[in-house]
């Protein structure tokens, strides 16, 4: 029987990514709209009122440029993690943002960190390991397309740009590979064929059994007649005439 297709596009596969991009541009939205600025509930390194940080920078942005630049990548990411990695998705974005946020606040400058580059770095590293690391070519190509677009990100986990965190890329990056290897999830059940057991011989199976000892194919009909001249066998009857004279010596 033919396996379902474990990779299916459904109404969950863009709900999640569009309501985690909404939140973000809603909370950019009230700031605006109320004259408020919420940057100070970002990461403050090895500060204990830094430590909320941890979950709110990923939603907190300093300008709609920065908004903008993160948010396009941050969606078409997590629409691929929605559909390729349905099962662990969830698992990856929470922790994500848990875990990145918490090594920002370790190894971070004293400043303070906010937006969504962080889990950006997460989602970039972790689908490009955990691609490879399946070893599937559906996967193997998602990982592909995604160091193809998003591969010059690398530099930005050094200090090349000012009043830009390195620290948090940096982290993001190291949370993703983390992810890649330790979280493992029944993601798909590629469909094996018969040939491509460990008991198989290739003696025993039929289609194999049409092709003769020089690669040529021998229809079903020349093969049952070959199979019935092979069984052929010769029956011998023998009858038992008597002689004239063993006939006469009776009488």
């Amino acid at each position: 029987m033919k396996q379902k297709d474990p990779f299916q596009f459904t109404a969950v596969t863009i709900a999640f990514p569009m309501l985690l991009v909404l939140i973000i541009w809603v909370v950019y939205w009230l700031e605006l709209r109320f004259s408020i600025n919420l940057s100070s509930y970002g990461v403050r390194p090895r500060t204990l009122s830094g430590l909320s940080g941890i979950i709110f920078s990923p939603f907190l942005h300093s300008s709609l440029s920065h908004l903008y630049h993160n948010t396009i990548p941050l969606f078409l990411l997590s629409l691929g993690l929605f559909y390729f990695y349905r099962p662990i998705a969830i698992k990856v974005l929470v922790l994500g943002i848990l875990i990145s946020g918490l090594l920002t606040w370790l190894i971070g400058r004293p400043a303070n960190h906010i937006g969504a580059s962080g889990l950006i770095y997460v989602l970039v590293s972790f689908i490009f390991f955990k691609g490879v690391r399946t070893k599937y070519y559906r996967l193997i190509a998602l990982s592909l397309v995604v160091v193809f677009i998003y591969g010059s990100m690398i530099w930005y986990i050094f200090p090349v740009k000012e009043n830009m965190s390195w620290e948090g890329h940096l982290a993001g990056l190291i949370t993703g590979v983390i992810f890649a290897f330790f979280i493992n999830a029944k993601l798909f059940i590629p469909e094996k064929y018969h040939w491509e057991g460990d008991n198989y011989n290739e003696t025993e199976d039929p289609f194999l059994q049409h092709f003769d000892e020089n690669g040529n194919f021998v229809p079903t009909s020349e093969m049952e007649n070959a199979h019935d001249e092979g069984n052929t066998s010769i029956r011998y009857n023998y009858q038992f005439i008597k002689s004239k004279k063993e006939s006469s010596d009776e009488e």
